[in-house]
């Protein structure tokens, strides 16, 4: 057990290595490979009105003149322990994990994305808790009804979450009980340690805007498991022994239809840390997914490559935290 926790660590350490470098290339290596010279990549990241002193410190704080791997290793070592920035005579230090400054404010990275990360992370639990107690509920009663009334219209229902995208129902869900119903006076975010209650209310149409797209698809997801796991062998094996039936399809049909469940919600909600755009947007929520939309029209690099990063984090450990719940779910999964 102690090994293989070891070893799925240091492969999601060095996979957050490899996406650091691949980020990196791509906004360093890249354009020099195209022909751009330290001077133009530093005109680019000062903007408008770039002058000589402005470009010659921008070339400094970046690094741009050294060469990428020197680049890349001062990047990595900000990470870690932290870096110095002169602007002008003054030295600032900025403490790990560094990310830089924000060309355009001015200011730390990322204390602005610990600002921002408990508003997508608050997003994505609450979608998270809805779409898989709905999603899975509805699957597995659509499998035990198969070709029935209950199992057609869940069905329609989930095809019709499917193909309906987040930012039309989270507008439609805004337009009604907003501003024709007003239910919810506004939309915005209470950080949970100060009221419980507040924090859920008024996220509560983001998640469920968000929720419906993904319970759709575990109810579709959940409803083919279910429909193969309850033909196995062991499942006539233990409906032969007496076995009640909702022990039959908790214990043995739901635990092994679950495994697929389990991956695929690890990516869903790693990702939607990160990347819950179109919800954020919608409902005005600062999130970190809305942040990175904007210091992508900024040309913001330092934001950009720092939004990177944590969503490869979440991503990351969250299939550290699949991997290692496997062998819970489905016996037939051991740690080798």
């Amino acid at each position: 057990m102690a090994a293989y926790i070891i070893r799925r660590v240091f492969g999601a350490v060095l996979l957050l290595l490899v996406v650091s470098a691949v980020t990196f290339a791509i906004f360093f290596l890249v354009p020099r490979l195209g022909g751009q010279t330290a001077d133009q990549l530093a005109t680019q990241y000062v903007g408008k009105d770039a002058n000589p002193e402005s470009i010659a410190a921008v070339k400094q704080n970046l690094g741009l003149d050294q060469p990428i791997a020197v680049q890349y290793w001062d990047y990595i070592k900000g990470l870690v322990v932290g870096a110095e920035y002169k602007f002008g005579p003054d030295a600032t230090r900025c403490e790990a994990p560094c990310f830089g400054y924000s060309f355009k404010s001015h200011v730390e990275v990322w204390p602005q994305l610990t600002e921002r990360i408990p508003v997508s992370f608050s997003l994505a639990v609450g979608a998270a808790v809805i779409w898989v107690i709905s999603g899975v509920t509805i699957g597995v009663i659509s499998a035990l009804r198969k070709g029935r009334p209950v199992d057609r219209i869940s069905m329609f229902i989930a095809l019709a979450g499917v193909s309906l995208p987040i930012f039309f129902t989270g507008q439609v869900l805004n337009a009604l009980f907003v501003y024709e119903v007003p239910i919810w006076d506004s939309i915005e975010y209470v950080p949970f340690t100060e009221n419980p209650a507040d924090w859920a209310w008024h996220l509560l149409l983001p998640w469920i805007s968000l929720a419906f797209l993904f319970s759709a698809l575990y109810a579709r997801l959940t409803r083919a498991g279910m429909l193969e796991t309850m033909g196995e062998d062991y499942i006539r094996t233990a409906r032969a022994k007496g076995l009640k039936e909702t022990t039959v399809v908790t214990k043995h049909g739901l635990r092994a239809a679950l495994t697929p469940i389990v991956t695929i919600f690890g990516m869903d909600f790693g990702t939607l840390v990160g990347t819950a755009v179109l919800t954020e947007t919608v409902f005005s929520l600062q999130g970190i997914g809305a942040y990175a939309v904007q210091s992508i029209k900024d040309n913001d690099l330092p934001i950009v490559m720092g939004v990177t990063l944590v969503a490869a984090f979440f991503i990351v450990f969250c299939n550290l935290i699949v991997d290692l719940v496997y062998a819970a779910i489905d016996p037939r999964v051991r740690y080798s």
